[in-house]
């Protein structure tokens, strides 16, 4: 998380494990050279993995880095929020156009990552026939059976029938072996790579 690491001047050991500015690994090298080689690129160094013997520093822009990281988890929260259970209500004897458009819009809210609650409503003497309510509900599934699985089966609530459908997350297939990935590694890439390669020294 942004604010978490040391940066130049607040890194106080002497010898550090260095990563440049292009993801480029340039072994164990004093932590004075490495502020130096820094500040020539108008970079900072930044300790990435504290935990490691010699810790880890790469050097990278760190204002951009902290910029970045929070937008990235801004965005995440947007997300989390936007992401809820919508509900669309039907009823037993509901017409052909009617079923059409609420359905559309179910498979709308699941496209989008909602999970919705689908109830059933009964009015009078529709109550003894909660069979009606169960062909309406199993109509729906088969109609968003591609994008949905049923969370919650359908149950009888007082004088309404309801059940919960969530978005039905397919796999995602795997890059090809050709694939090329040309984005520059991540930190966290970087920190395990380096801590496999300590590993192996030690050894």
């Amino acid at each position: 998380m942004p604010g978490d690491h040391r940066v130049n001047e607040r890194i106080r050991v002497d010898t550090i494990r260095l990563i440049d500015h292009e993801g480029n690994q340039r072994g164990v090298t004093s932590t004075r050279e490495a502020l130096a080689l820094a500040k020539s690129l108008d970079l900072d160094l930044v300790e990435i993995a504290p935990t490691a013997s010699p810790p880890v520093c790469r050097i990278m822009d760190y204002g951009k880095f902290k910029f970045d990281e929070a937008q990235k988890a801004k965005e995440s929260r947007r997300k989390t929020q936007n992401v809820g259970v919508k509900e669309m209500k039907y009823r037993p004897k509901i017409g052909d156009q009617d079923f059409s458009t609420k359905t559309r819009l179910v498979e709308k809210f699941l496209g989008e990552g909602h999970k919705v609650k689908i109830t059933i409503m009964f009015r009078g003497r529709e109550s003894a026939h909660p069979e009606l309510g169960k062909k309406i509900l199993d109509r729906i599934v088969e109609r968003v059976g591609d994008t949905a699985k049923v969370e919650s089966s359908p149950k009888l609530d007082g004088r309404n029938m309801t059940m919960v459908l969530g978005p039905d997350k397919k796999p995602v297939k795997p890059k090809s072996a050709d694939a090329v990935d040309d984005k520059a590694p991540q930190v966290e890439s970087v920190t395990t790579e380096v801590a496999a390669e300590v590993s192996n020294e030690e050894n």
